[in-house]
């Protein structure tokens, strides 16, 4: 099977109306630069392997931050099993509106990471049990990126996880490393281009928030 034809069967090749996804993705890297983390989708692969050794029958609830067109939307809700809650945050409204296209039924919040913390609290949800995110986090200020991670720190259970995707593998690990008291690289060759995620534990003291944010650098 072709690259095109599995990530055509997954929903990532084409939308429900409109261009291609891959179109999308592209046309905003063009738009926007280095301000998006790559040129195409994750690949099916990258998406299967970043839900990977996940119990979702113990989950309560995860979250997706950065969705795109949805390749790791579209795993996790085939995954997600009984009661489990998935909120996926995505804050370009072209993506959003490929994301409700093609999942009708999800939680999709159109919004800015750095107000996670209000998105939350209007859902009632105080505990994450593993979140996923395509942000390109390197890149925001430091006081923006501790401000997320502060965020996901207080949330996250004793036994979760955050899950990084990255197109620059192994660069910023000593980074990872100044949040999480323990962090996994794993590669996946069969995206493009060649990228991996960063599977991470126990957050470490949380920061304190900035007076101010600067608003967030880019979309995914």
């Amino acid at each position: 099977m072709t690259y095109e034809e599995n990530v055509s069967q997954q929903g990532g090749l084409h939308s429900r109306k409109g261009s291609p996804d891959w179109w999308l993705f592209f046309t905003k890297f063009l738009r926007h630069g280095t301000k998006i983390a790559a040129f195409v989708p994750s690949s099916p692969w990258m998406a299967q392997g970043v839900v990977k050794g996940i119990d979702f029958s113990k989950a309560r609830c995860v979250l997706e931050l950065g969705a795109g067109t949805g390749p790791i939307t579209s795993e996790l809700l085939k995954r997600v099993k009984g009661s489990c809650r998935v909120l996926i945050v995505e804050r370009d409204p072209d993506f959003c509106k490929r994301l409700r296209q093609r999942f009708p039924e999800a939680d999709i919040a159109e919004a800015d990471a750095l107000n996670l913390d209000q998105l939350l609290a209007e859902r009632k949800i105080d505990r994450l049990d593993h979140v996923f995110c395509g942000l390109p986090l390197p890149s925001f200020s430091p006081e923006s990126r501790d401000h997320v991670l502060d965020i996901i720190a207080r949330h996250l259970s004793a036994t979760g996880t955050f899950r990084q995707l990255t197109h620059m593998p192994w660069v910023y690990y000593p980074l990872y490393r100044r949040y999480f008291t323990r962090v996994d690289f794993h590669m996946v060759f069969r995206n493009l281009p060649p990228a991996g995620f960063y599977v991470c534990r126990g957050p470490r003291a949380a920061v304190t928030d900035p007076p101010q944010l600067a608003p967030m650098p880019g979309i995914v």
